[in-house]
C-alpha cells in the first residue's frame, strides 16, 4: 500500500479523502473535505448560505490522513459509522468503558483502521494491531474510572 500522505497536493483533497473512506469503511458522506496543516488534518463541512465573518476555518475536525489510511475523530466516526459497510468493530459494555478510559482493548479484527461501535453509538476510530486496539481517545476526552 502506498502512503496516502504522498498524494496530498497531487490529488484533490475531496477526491483523496473520499477514496480513503470508501476503501476503508465502504462509505463517504457527501461533504466538502479540506486537508490542512503539516499534520494532515481533515476538516469537513457542507456549504452554508449563512454569512458569518470568514476566518478561513470552515468545518469540523473530521480525521487525519495517516501513512496507512485515514483515522477518524469521534465526530468523523459519527458521520461515517451509520452507513459504513466494513471495518466496524462492535464493543461490549466493558470494552467500550475500557476504550473510552484510554486503555487498549483486545478484539477479533484484522489489522488496520477500524470504527468502534457500542450499541448504537460510534466511539471513534482505532488501529487494530495484533488483536488489540491502539487507543486514540484524546486525554481530555477520556472517561475517568474509579
Amino acid at each position: 500500500m502506498s502512503n496516502p500522505r504522498d498524494e496530498i497536493g497531487k490529488t484533490g483533497d475531496a477526491e483523496l479523502v473520499k477514496r480513503l473512506l470508501i476503501e476503508n469503511y465502504g462509505y463517504a458522506p457527501e461533504l466538502i473535505y479540506e486537508i490542512r496543516g503539516n499534520h494532515s488534518k481533515v476538516y469537513a463541512y457542507k456549504p452554508c448560505q449563512l454569512k458569518i465573518s470568514d476566518t478561513g476555518r470552515r468545518g469540523i475536525y473530521f480525521g487525519r490522513i495517516e501513512s496507512d489510511g485515514i483515522r477518524l475523530t469521534i465526530e468523523g466516526a459519527f458521520l461515517v459509522g451509520p452507513k459504513a459497510t466494513k471495518n466496524v468493530v462492535e464493543l461490549n459494555d466493558e470494552g467500550a468503558r475500557r476504550y473510552l478510559a484510554g486503555e487498549s482493548v483486545e478484539v477479533d479484527a484484522p489489522d488496520g483502521w477500524v470504527l468502534l461501535k457500542w450499541r448504537s453509538y460510534y466511539l471513534g476510530s482505532a488501529k487494530a494491531k495484533n488483536g488489540r486496539l491502539l487507543n486514540y481517545v484524546p486525554k481530555e476526552r477520556r472517561l475517568r474510572i474509579e
